[in-house]
């Protein structure tokens, strides 16, 4: 059993509780959050004790959940490690690189597990493929979402963007060799869409679109790889995977299937919509952070992951500011 507390009782951590409470390996200790209007809706919805300082929350666990805002991640994560305590920190890690970096190199002195929340690795339509090799040639991905002043005070690439860039460093198993990036200010005072070109030294290629003014919304990620191709939903958690085989299919066993002939003789397709069972991502990657700790394990999404996406996004801010500057734009 993990004593865990959670620093941040705000929308996303109303979720945290409710799904913590689920979760048979751990024990929910409390909450600490300064704002009592907010401290005491947790109070009544979950029936939890608030503590007055975090330091005192820290003190009667063995882990601790940061769900506040990400300017108060860096504080916040240095008191958990320095007082023992594994950590759970929402994305992105660090409001900036250096304080991400100080982080990464503080765990690893005290050897203490943190799980970054980049919770789309444990979407049910992303786990559903993950039975097939993904060796990806070409990633495209949609992110758009309809315009909340929620979450605009950080780019888009922090807001949204983040997720697909995680799930794109997590396929591809190789440095990046090149990037080139574009997006403005529509709405906000930061930037509001936002695309860019990854191009990695394995020769692999992911077009990334985020937007949080457009009409719809749709989190979708396409993969085009050496004899299939790869949908997924992620908004409506759904997937298919079309594959070539050379041999006949047992048709029984897939969706639909055809046959092609190409200049290496007959080749078989494969149509297959995966099963996707009902699941809670965000209790399951804290289902995930607990079973880390009590298994001695590493965590699913560690810290370096964490580091690693944060860092490519900033570059990708930079990249487009430089862009915006070179021809006159503002973001």
């Amino acid at each position: 059993m993990v004593k865990l507390g959670v620093l941040g009782v705000g929308h996303l951590g109303n979720i945290h509780l409710k799904c913590l409470q689920e979760i048979p390996t751990i024990e929910l200790v409390g909450f600490y959050d300064p704002d009592d209007n907010v401290a005491q809706k947790a109070i009544e919805a979950y029936a939890i004790s608030r503590f007055n300082s975090y330091e005192l929350l820290m003190q009667e666990c063995d882990a601790i959940d940061i769900v506040t805002p990400t300017s108060s991640h860096f504080e916040l994560a240095v008191q958990a490690i320095h007082a023992d305590k594994h950590v759970f920190i929402e994305k992105p890690l660090a409001a900036t690189i250096s304080e991400a970096k100080s982080l990464v190199e503080l765990a690893k002195q005290k050897n203490i597990k943190v799980q970054v929340g980049h919770v789309e690795r444990f979407n049910p339509a992303f786990l559903a493929v993950q039975d097939i090799s993904l060796q990806p040639v070409f990633i495209e991905a949609h992110r758009l979402a309809m315009f909340n002043p929620r979450g605009t005070d950080v780019s888009v690439v922090l807001d949204l963007m983040i997720h697909d860039l995680d799930l794109v460093l997590s396929m591809v198993n190789a440095p990046l060799k090149k990037l080139s990036a574009s997006g403005v200010a529509v709405i906000s005072k930061s930037l509001d869409i936002a695309n860019v070109r990854l191009e990695f030294e394995n020769g692999c290629v992911a077009n990334l679109t985020a937007s949080r003014i457009s009409m719809k919304q749709m989190r979708k990620i396409r993969l085009f790889q050496k004899d299939a191709y790869l949908s997924l939903d992620l908004l409506a958690k759904k997937s298919q995977v079309i594959q070539l085989f050379d041999t006949p299919l047992d048709t029984a066993k897939i969706s639909a299937s055809l046959s092609l002939e190409t200049e290496e003789g007959k080749k078989y397709i494969r149509v297959k919509a995966p099963t996707i069972p009902e699941t809670n991502a965000i209790q399951m990657e804290l289902t995930a952070f607990a079973d880390c700790i009590l298994k001695d394990t590493l965590p699913q999404v560690t810290i370096q992951d964490g580091y690693n996406c944060l860092a490519l996004a900033h570059r990708i801010m930079e990249e487009i500011e430089e862009r915006n500057l070179q021809f006159g734009g503002q973001i």
